[in-house]
């Protein structure tokens, strides 16, 4: 009885210490798979940003009724067009597929793509504006607490452009008296 108890008691205990030592390597698992989606949350953030980007500054060259505006949507076609390469590569090198443009982003353009040439200018900049937040809090985001080195490299080589974007953004829409009070706010708090 006592060999019997005694086997019992060995496999039990056998069968407790491979659940408890593979516990550690199921939760670092799960914590490589968290640290992967945010790599590839911000490849595909970024990389629908970028195109946004190229997109609708190919409408502010058409529609911004002012220089300054026709001049900034030049500037993000040609830089984010740059850009958006290098998005492209690093995703390539990263085994994680092209950027595309996300159907949130795509709907953006539409309203862009409908508004009428007086109200273009305002908007836009005001939309440069909260975009370029939201682009200024991703890329560091990435260039923190990236997993995937080349990412995280991609993102702090890219992030002083997507910077300076942030402030031209905010002193164009300055100048065509867009109300950026409300998106330079929420980001404040959000930081």
């Amino acid at each position: 009885m006592n060999v019997k108890f005694l086997a019992t008691a060995i496999v039990t205990g056998l069968l407790l210490n491979v659940t408890m030592s593979s516990a550690p390597a199921a939760a670092q698992t799960a914590a490589q798979q968290a640290a992967l989606e945010s790599d590839s949350t911000f490849l595909l953030m970024a990389g629908s940003l970028g195109l946004l980007q190229v997109k609708l500054g190919k409408l502010a060259e058409k529609k911004g009724s002012s220089d300054v505006v026709r001049d900034f949507g030049k500037r993000m076609v040609d830089e984010y067009t740059k850009a958006n390469e290098e998005l492209k590569a690093g995703a390539k090198g990263a085994a994680y597929p092209a950027p595309v443009l996300l159907r949130q982003h795509q709907q953006i353009v539409d309203q862009y793509a409908r508004m009428g040439k007086s109200d273009f200018d305002k908007h836009y900049m005001a939309e440069m504006v909260s975009q370029h937040n939201e682009a200024v809090q991703l890329f560091q985001r990435e260039a923190k607490d990236g997993r995937v080195q080349s990412l995280k490299q991609l993102a702090t080589s890219l992030l002083p452009t997507v910077q300076d974007h942030l402030t031209l953004a905010t002193a164009t829409a300055g100048t065509v008296g867009a109300d950026v009070t409300a998106t330079t706010e929420h980001v404040r708090q959000g930081s």
